[in-house]
């Protein structure tokens, strides 16, 4: 009966109230997430220009970390939706245990090979000689979490394309909260530093892992996680591992960008990389709110789209889309406006201020463009369009990002790499609105079969 409600939930409910109330718990997740890496950020600039740059470099190495939990999750998450929706519970399972074991196996793997590869791995993520040894003990502790890391992301997606992202947020608050007072704890109380920081992000991590397998091992979902659901064939993996590679491509390349923004940045000294990491928390902190919207709708669209109730995907995109650009212009003015004082809450070094300071405004002035690009990716994906959403994914995360990056880098020196992301923000805007046609023309009247 429960069930039953679910998927009357997702297809029937007013699409405003419904992509609300799956986006609420995923915006509040992600800020608080965010809010964590912010004050974790200003924990350790305590320590200096060094530790603080170490944090950012490390950040990169967690991106890729994220690449393959978001490939997993969004890859068998959209495809356990649509199944969902076409009321293959059987097949839904399948897919469920099958990318959240294959999550597992990814992180154990990248863990095993970085452990061994850790002095050339510091250097490569965009440390200098000075950063090197922060960035080393500050990594080591995340690679331990590196399968939990992953696991827990695809968990969390899994529970959002079920339409039950409240059970995902008590995971990731509880582990964000933690990780707060872990710092506190580790770095300060117990003089751990920077290596505090690093066990207080391993610990949260594996609490997080805990609380969200739970739910589905208490069976508080429609699908099930087991051994035994999970795929031996091929086919499978490749398909997730395809519907997914968006998710991955985007990760991916948002963290190859972070790491030649540092190698780039490390020119004009650690000043300049730990302000660019000031930059890049505090403007992911701004755009959390329209991802954590567009989250809210992809579940929607792929659930009525398995369901063939494609009149409510449209209505979604435009519904999601309007109000992602509403809230992210009213919180991108103050922030434009306290731009030095947000910084300074980091760090308190007058240089750092001065090129955070300009590099955040910039941002605020082309963020406006970030929802569209965001809404088409997720689109494409959670419909199962992978080509087209792996394209859309990159050119948001990379493709038109690193070119700039590197040219007007070398033309403008240190005003170049501010000015990089906002040049690329404007550019991507006019392709993502032809893409926008496209996604919106693939889908026919209700009740028709794709093709």
């Amino acid at each position: 009966m429960e069930k039953n409600g679910q998927y009357l939930k997702m297809t029937s409910k007013p699409i405003p109230a419904l992509i609300v109330g799956l986006s609420i718990p995923t915006i509040l997740s992600m800020l608080v997430t965010n809010i964590y890496n912010m004050v974790d950020t200003a924990f350790v600039g305590v320590f200096g220009n060094a530790a603080s740059g170490a944090v950012g470099v490390v950040f990169g190495y967690m991106s890729i970390l994220q690449a393959f939990g978001f490939m997993c999750g969004q890859g068998s998450g959209s495809i356990m939706s649509r199944k969902l929706g076409a009321k293959d519970l059987e097949g839904a399972s399948r897919y469920s245990s099958t990318g959240f074991f294959f999550s597992f196996a990814i992180g154990l793997i990248i863990a095993i090979i970085s452990w061994f590869m850790l002095d050339p791995l510091v250097y490569l993520l965009g440390s200098t000689d000075t950063i090197a040894p922060y960035a080393k003990t500050y990594i080591s502790y995340i690679i331990i979490a590196a399968p939990f890391l992953t696991s827990s992301l695809t968990l969390n997606n899994l529970l959002r394309y079920e339409g039950r992202a409240k059970l995902g947020t008590v995971g990731l608050l509880t582990g964000s909260i933690l990780n707060i007072f872990g710092d506190i704890l580790f770095m300060f109380k117990m003089n751990m530093g920077i290596a505090g920081a690093g066990l207080s992000t391993c610990l949260s991590q594996i609490v997080s892992f805990i609380l969200l397998i739970s739910m589905f091992l208490l069976k508080k979902t429609q699908t099930t996680i087991s051994i035994r659901h999970v795929d031996r064939l091929p086919r499978s993996y490749i398909n997730i591992a395809t519907t997914g590679f968006p998710s991955l491509l985007r990760q991916s390349l948002a963290s190859i960008s972070t790491m030649i923004l540092n190698s780039c940045a490390n020119v004009y000294g650690d000043e300049a990389v730990a302000a660019m990491s000031v930059v890049s928390r505090i403007s992911f902190f701004v755009m959390s709110v329209a991802i954590g919207m567009g989250q809210g709708f992809q579940p929607v669209s792929a659930f009525n789209y398995g369901a063939k109730i494609y009149s409510r995907v449209k209505k979604a995109f435009f519904f999601t889309l309007v109000l992602s650009e509403v809230l992210l212009v009213a919180i991108m003015i103050p922030v434009y406006l306290k731009a030095p004082f947000l910084v300074e809450l980091f760090r308190n070094d007058p240089l750092v201020i001065s090129y955070a300071t300009r590099a955040l405004r910039l941002q605020c002035l082309t963020m406006v463009f970030v929802p569209i690009t965001m809404m088409v990716e997720m689109g494409f994906q959670s419909t199962g369009q992978k080509v087209l959403a792996a394209i859309s994914s990159s050119l948001r995360s990379g493709v038109l990002f690193i070119p700039t990056l590197l040219i007007l880098s070398k033309i403008r020196g240190l005003y170049g790499i501010e000015e990089a992301q906002p040049v690329a923000y404007l550019l991507s805007l006019p392709i993502c609105l032809y893409f926008t046609k496209i996604f919106l023309s693939n889908l026919p009247e209700d009740g028709m079969d794709i093709r």
